[in-house]
């Protein structure tokens, strides 16, 4: 019997070019791909740049694992977006300096003490993503509850 990997201890992913620049496809485990290039005058902005592709990251990271404790404390959400911003270094690496996440919560029951305690929790053990760009780029979380 062939057993698949954990996909929470193994993730594998490929990208293929596209054109003679820089556009790639990337897959991970048979989901949609999605396209990968880089501004002009080296790519043709046919697709997601890698550093917007890790604001996404974050994004849905800090995004799951906060839903994720405020079910579990029986809030109700009733609309949710994080909207992400980076600020990149002018020296190459070209990376992020700071990073802010702003948080629209729609709930009626949801309170800024929660979201501190989840957003803390993300941050300090839940968040993957965070965790690695952690001390690198400074993070900061707003938010607001409609």
């Amino acid at each position: 019997m062939i057993t698949k990997p954990d996909k929470s201890k193994e993730i594998t992913t490929s990208i293929n070019l596209l054109n003679e620049r820089l556009h790639f496809e990337g897959s991970v485990n048979g989901n949609d791909p999605i396209s990968i290039d880089y501004i002009p005058p080296l790519g043709e902005n046919l697709g997601y740049t890698s550093l917007e592709l890790l604001l996404l990251s974050l994004s849905s990271c800090l995004g799951s694992s906060a839903l994720i404790f405020l079910r579990r404390m029986n809030k109700t959400i009733t609309g949710f977006e994080i909207i992400s911003s980076g600020i990149r270094k002018e020296e190459h690496p070209t990376g992020f300096k700071t990073i802010t996440l702003q948080l629209v919560v729609k709930s009626h029951d949801v309170t800024s003490e929660d979201l501190d305690k989840v957003i803390k929790l993300s941050e300090e053990t839940y968040c993957p993503v965070w965790s690695m760009i952690k001390g690198n780029v400074d993070i900061k979380v707003e938010y607001t509850i409609d």
